[in-house]
Order: C-alpha cells, then structure tokens, then sequence
C-alpha cells in the first residue's frame, strides 16, 4: 500500500500558496484493509475514508467510466490493481493531477509543473469532455490564478456546450461553481470564459443578454451593461465583501437584458424587470435565501441609493422600512456596499466618494433613536380598546422616523 498526496494542495504549495486542504490517494489497498487500519468509510459513490487521527481524506485508487449525461454519469471502478497515474488520469487539467509521495518526490505524468509555469490550464485527455462540471472548474481557476485556457481545452469546453451536457448539470452544483468564483480575486475572469466558450447563454442567461446593451454615456463611460457588471463585481472583490454582496453586484442591473432596443441608451423600470428575473435565476440555480433577499432588494432600489441626496424623508423612510433595515442594520450594510460596487464599478470611478450610504446610514441611525415602544406605551392607555390601536402605533411610529430624517437631513 502506499499513499501520495494530490490535487489542489500540491498544484498551491508549488504556487507558494497556503495549503488549506489536504487530499490523498491509496494505491495497492481494499477497503477492508483501510478499515482494519482504523479508517472510517464515508464515500457514497466510491471508497473514501477519514484519517483515524487527522480525520483528512484518504479516497482508494479509481478509474471511471461515462455511462449517462451529466456529472454524476460515472461508473467507478476502485481496485487494488489500480495504479496512481490511472487515478491522476481521469482528473480535469494537468496542474490538478499532481502527487507527492511520502518522500517528498513529485510524480506530474501530465506535465502539470510546466504548465503553471506558463500559467496555462490544459486539460489531460478527450475524457475532458465527459464531465460539463469541468467548464465550470475552468472557468473558475481562470478566475482565481489569472491563467490562459490553453485553445484545446477551450475547444473541447464548447464541444461540452454544444452537446448540451451543460443543460444536464444540477442547479446545486452550478451555484456552488458560481459562488466559489464570485469569491476569488478576479471574478470577472470566471463569466468571460464561461461566455467565450457559449456556457454563459446556458448557465445565465439573464447575466449574457447584457452584453452589447448600451447605457448612456454620461453616467456610463463603458457603456456596455455586460462590461460595467464585470466591473462592479471585479470592484467588489477588491474590497474583499461578501458573497452576498457579490452576487448581488452581479445582478443587480439584468433587467436592461429586456429593455427594447428602441429605448436604448436609456432603461426606463429597468429596476421592476430585474427583480423579476433575479427571483427567477435564483429558483432556478437554487441560490441560498441571504443572497436572493440581498439580490432582491439591491434590484429594487440601487437607483434610489444613488439618488439619496435628493430623496424626500418619507421616501427614505419607507425605504428603510422596505429593506427591513431596523431589524437587520448588518444586512442593511451588505446592501449599501452593494450600491457602492455599482457606483465604483465605471472608468475613473473606483477612487470616487460615496457619500450615499453614509447619507442613508445616517438616516437609519437617526429613524433608529425613535422609541417605538415608548409610543406604543402611550398610545395603549390613551386609547386603549380601540380596535386600531395597532395602525395608530404604526402610524405614530412612522411619523416620528420621518421628523427624526428630516432634523437629520435639516441639520446633519
């Protein structure tokens, strides 16, 4: 029996990156001789284990064969028999089909250390194609290490899209893809390969139709819808937000994917068409609540965030009301640095003030110092039996929020 470490933490320690998990292949050994060893079997579509001690990764040698459409069409065979450059065969590119033995010695079949050299992802062999998740995997390290698709593999990615494989994946997998790409360096990177290889019209449709839509030029000097997105997202990775932020940077502006190209440059109710299609997307993909209501709310009302400064106090009140920013102010946050993305996300804009969410986050501060259950307080023993006691505590309580904005607003 013998062990080797793989994949990801060998290809990152020779990047000189930190190594955050660490996976490993068992050559020569049966699943009852791993579990004599005191390893404890976890895998459900092949034999994996866990350390005894460590509790990482130990998956037995294993080659697979495509028998149906999509990534989880594999027939897997693990075997004693199977040997370790088998096993690094079936994996997606050269740079992840990579060993270590535990000697230290790297075993690179495949010509992997040359290849992130020269920054290149290359795929292994024709069974590239048999796996679409790979497109997605492409797409995604091209965002993460800033690597050129070597044109072979680039052409074997639209033979993926061409035979529809990509319509077969699962919508869990396709966000769990588009989250892990939304979070690294250059996420831009990951949806203009996705969109070079024809994924994008597949995948996000919503996100590909704004590519060649034209915006008006003295708010927009990119002009193009698709470019100022990446532009916003590729913003909102450099300051490091969240997720959530991220993924609402990416659709906050899908609805101009609709508007008619006889209105063009100009998206009149283009915030209304985005939420529609933001709620679509997200069903479709199976995108978590906390970035669908974030999405949501940022499609709504980006527009008015950039218009704050002119926003009457009891517009600005409803609009914290609307976003359900008295009870969720960190979510509120996450929604203002997302209008922020979009602000920055222009030529010559990056470095520009902001002074919109510091205006509406002193709005919320202000509207917040209300004492709501003071008034309900008062408001219940001077008319209590009243059957709209409730719609007079609402009442009250919005009125004073408001006058709170206003002093804000007349005396900031």
């Amino acid at each position: 029996m013998k062990i080797y470490r793989v994949g990801g933490s060998v290809r990152d320690e020779l990047l000189g990156l930190p190594v955050k998990d660490q996976d490993y292949v068992v050559v020569g050994a049966s699943p009852e001789e791993m579990v004599q060893l005191g390893y404890r079997p976890v895998g459900k579509d092949f034999p994996v284990f866990l350390h005894p001690e460590t509790h990482e990764q130990y998956a037995l040698a294993r080659t697979e064969r495509k028998v149906a459409r999509g990534y989880k069409g594999f027939e897997v065979y693990a075997a004693p028999g199977v040997t370790l450059q088998e096993d690094l065969a079936r994996r997606d590119l050269t740079i992840n089909a990579m060993a270590r033995d535990e000697s230290g010695q790297i075993i690179d079949p495949f010509g992997g250390i040359a290849d992130l050299q020269e920054g290149i992802l290359r795929h292994i062999g024709p069974a590239f194609v048999e796996d679409p998740v790979r497109v997605l995997r492409v797409a995604r390290f091209a965002a993460r290490f800033g690597f050129q698709v070597a044109p072979e593999t680039m052409a074997l990615m639209k033979e993926i899209v061409h035979t529809g494989e990509t319509d077969a994946l699962v919508p869990e997998r396709v966000w769990q893809e588009i989250a892990h790409g939304l979070m690294e360096q250059h996420p831009s990177r990951m949806f203009h390969i996705l969109r070079e290889c024809g994924a994008l019209t597949r995948i996000l449709p919503e996100l590909d139709a704004l590519f060649g839509v034209p915006q008006p030029t003295h708010a927009h000097p990119e002009i193009d819808t698709g470019v100022h997105v990446m532009m916003v997202i590729d913003y909102a990775a450099s300051q490091h937000f969240p997720l959530e932020v991220r993924f609402a940077a990416l659709t906050h502006d899908l609805g101009k994917g609709t508007t008619s190209p006889d209105e063009w440059p100009r998206h009149v109710g283009h915030e209304a068409r985005s939420v529609e299609l933001v709620m679509g997307l997200c069903e479709r993909i199976r995108v978590p609540r906390e970035s669908r209501d974030l999405a949501l709310l940022v499609a709504r009302f980006h527009g008015d965030v950039h218009r704050a400064p002119e926003l009457r106090p009891d517009t600005i009140a409803d609009m914290l009301q609307a976003t359900d920013a008295y009870r969720k102010k960190a979510r509120f946050n996450d929604f203002l640095q997302a209008c922020a993305s979009d602000f920055h996300g222009r030529p010559g804009f990056a470095d520009q003030p902001y002074p919109q969410a510091e205006h509406l986050a002193g709005a919320l501060e202000a509207a917040s110092s209300v004492d709501a259950g003071a008034i309900a307080m008062q408001l219940g023993q001077s008319r209590a039996g009243d059957a709209n006691l409730p719609i007079l505590i609402n009442r009250q309580v919005y009125a004073a929020r408001v006058e709170r904005i206003r002093s804000l607003l007349q005396h900031p």
